[in-house]
């Protein structure tokens, strides 16, 4: 019977003629930010996430830790442009004194440990771009009114129970993102995109779930993130707290000047 719904839901989107097809997509993404709390999701400048991370690599538990995920959103500009990367991110770990860390700013990303800060290869840095800015979330927060960004609705279905609208982003540079949002809560449960790496043009296919989602100062944000590769789980984020809008400054995202920069791997 699912299967059948979401047949007869992806045939009625193809019906649709382009521009209404637009339209409703236009409408779905406007009620998924209006879910997750509208201006004040919008006005978010600072979030910080505690909690537990793991990674995977064929299935298999490679690696548990504790962390705080810092992040700080920067002045969009007006009117919008399409090169501007509007995040800024620092990913502490360990269980007391956060032993490590990766930075990502707008400009540069390095990996700090008490040797020093590493600038982190270009491909890491450009992977963690594109992933954010394909990341739904990031999208409805400083990516809306870009200009090509176009929105598209793929019809009706059913994802792990949930009856979900599927609505496919794509900006000006072609660059997509498939996303279902739940029809009654009109969250965003699901979203998958395509990547290919430059060197080798191997093919990637990106999900990532988002569930558990908890009210934070009028702003709804997911709890539990799950990111998987090819069908294969390779990470997951639980978190315990989260907060937003506590002020975090230029400071907090800054390399300190007594640190040592070391030099990139080759």
């Amino acid at each position: 019977m699912r299967r059948r719904e979401l047949l007869l839901g992806l045939g009625a989107a193809s019906m649709l003629p382009a521009q209404s097809k637009q339209e409703k997509g236009k409408q779905i993404v406007g009620e998924a930010l209006q879910a997750l709390g509208g201006d004040k999701f919008q006005a978010m400048r600072d979030r910080t996430e505690t909690g537990r991370v793991y990674s995977f690599y064929r299935e298999q538990l490679t690696g548990y830790s504790r962390a705080r995920i810092h992040t700080r959103y920067l002045t969009r500009p007006e009117p919008p442009r399409i090169d501007f990367f509007g995040q800024r991110e620092r990913q502490s770990y360990g269980k007391d004194k956060e032993e490590y860390a990766n930075l990502f700013t707008e400009d540069a990303s390095y990996s700090i440990t008490y040797r020093g800060a590493r600038p982190l290869p270009k491909e890491t840095d450009d992977r963690y771009r594109d992933s954010t800015r394909r990341n739904i979330l990031y999208i409805l927060r400083q990516r809306l009114g870009e200009p090509g960004l176009i929105m598209e609705y793929e019809g009706a279905g059913v994802v792990e129970n949930q009856p979900v609208e599927w609505v496919t982003l794509t900006d000006s540079e072609n660059y997509a993102v498939k996303v279902a949002f739940n029809a009654t809560t009109k969250l965003p449960v699901r979203q998958e995109y395509v990547r290919r790496d430059p060197k080798t043009r191997d093919r990637f296919e990106e999900l990532t779930r988002f569930s558990k989602y908890r009210d934070v100062n009028g702003v709804q944000w997911p709890f539990q993130m799950q990111r998987e590769r090819n069908g294969e789980k390779v990470f997951e984020i639980f978190a315990d707290s989260v907060e937003i809008n506590k002020g975090l400054t230029d400071e907090n995202f800054a390399l300190s000047s007594k640190i040592k920069i070391l030099r990139p791997i080759p």
